[in-house]
Order: structure tokens, then sequence, then C-alpha cells
């Protein structure tokens, strides 16, 4: 356990907790919303849940992502989930009444996370492991203290969101960014994005659009078929 007391390590576990707490603000958001519909002590437990699997999620990614990532037509793939993610999360906001809302246990909430954290954490197990260079227990220890950061961002969000529904819509705005981020980073796509740089934003404001447009829309046919 020598290693425990080199400098080195300190210094790669802060590097590890750092970079998971730039890069899960986008997860944090995306647990406030799925988690949001449910009883208050059930939002605890499904941020609980659902940010602990997460977290043993990313550590299983590190082993393949650099590998997945090469394989064309799966950033695509999983950016097409998120933005579904994103249509069904904000057509799921409550339009005033909300007594009834499709999230509606924390079965479905958990799940819902962790289909969004698989596509969003690809690219981002990659700086973790980097930090890491090769050591397990560094990636662990790492992310495992980040648990409670990203508890409490969500946490936050959550109430956030009650308070300011405004902040739901540009949660849905952000997933549907990073859907579209996602499906112009694929492998199939690098020739066309290496001559023409501006689509890769012009993808991630595309998807943004269209979650929010077509959420938005699936708000107003819900109202009217409820009338």
């Amino acid at each position: 356990m020598e290693y425990l007391q080199t400098a080195d390590f300190w210094i790669g576990l802060v590097k590890i907790v750092w970079i998971n707490i730039i890069l899960s603000g986008d997860n944090a958001v995306v647990i406030a919303m799925a988690a949001r519909s449910l009883p208050p002590v059930q939002q605890k437990k499904a941020v609980l849940f659902g940010s602990g699997a997460a977290v043993v999620l990313r550590i299983a990614l590190t082993v393949v992502a650099a590998r997945l990532l090469a394989l064309p037509y799966l950033q695509i793939l999983g950016g097409a989930l998120l933005l579904w993610i994103g249509v069904q999360l904000l057509s799921d906001e409550d339009d005033g009444g909300g007594e009834e809302k499709q999230y509606g246990s924390m079965f479905a909430a958990v799940r819902t996370i962790l289909l969004a954290d698989l596509v969003m954490s690809l690219d981002n197990v990659i700086a973790v492991a980097a930090a890491a260079q090769g050591s397990m227990l560094l990636l662990v220890l790492g992310l495992a203290i980040s648990i409670p950061l990203v508890i409490f961002g969500s946490t936050l969000m959550i109430k956030l969101m009650e308070r300011f529904p405004i902040i739901i819509t540009l949660g849905a705005a952000l997933i549907g960014w990073v859907g579209g981020e996602t499906i112009a980073s694929d492998t199939a796509l690098s020739g066309v994005l290496s001559a023409h740089p501006w689509l890769h934003y012009a993808g991630a404001a595309a998807g943004a659009f269209f979650v929010v447009a077509y959420g938005k829309w699936q708000q107003r046919r819900a109202a009217v078929a409820v009338q």
C-alpha cells in the first residue's frame, strides 16, 4: 500500500474526481428530470440508485469505451436514443394538474437514468481512464468519491425544476444537444466533419431544437386529447 503515500496517486485521484464533476453536469440533469415525477422519498432513492449504478456502469465501460467509440454508427444509434429520452422526459412535464406522469415508478426512472448515462459516458470515461493511468484502484476511488457530488447536483436540480419549470425545457434541450453532438461525433461521419467542422455544432443545435420542438408538440397533443 506504499503507493497510497505517493504524490502521483493523490494527484491522479484529484484529477479523476475533478474530471468526473465537470463531465457529470449533463448526467445530473438527466437524473433530476427522470426522478422529478416521483414522490419525495422515492426521488431520493432513484437519485441514489441511479447515481450509484451509473458510476458502476462507467467503471465497466472504461474497459471497452475506446473500442466501442471506434465502431461506426454506434454513436449515431446512441445519439438517437438520447434524443428519444429527451423527448420523453420533456413530454412528461407537468402541464398544471400533474396527477399522472409517464415516469411514475422508481424502476422506470432508474432505467431512464442508466440508458442515458450509458450513452453519455462513452466518451467521458476515456478522459477518466487516461487520468487513472491504468490504476483500477484510482478509477474506482475517483468515481466513488464523485457519487455524493452527482447526487447533490441532481437533488438541487430537482428543487430548481419544481420552482422554475423553464429549467425542465432547458434540461431537455441539453439532452438534445448532447444527443446531436453524439451523432455528429460518429466515426462514420469523420470525413464529412473534418471538411466541415461547423457541422458538429450544427448537429448539436439541431438535436436540442428537435427535442424541445417535438416534446412540446407531444405535450400539446396530450393536453388536447385529455380535453
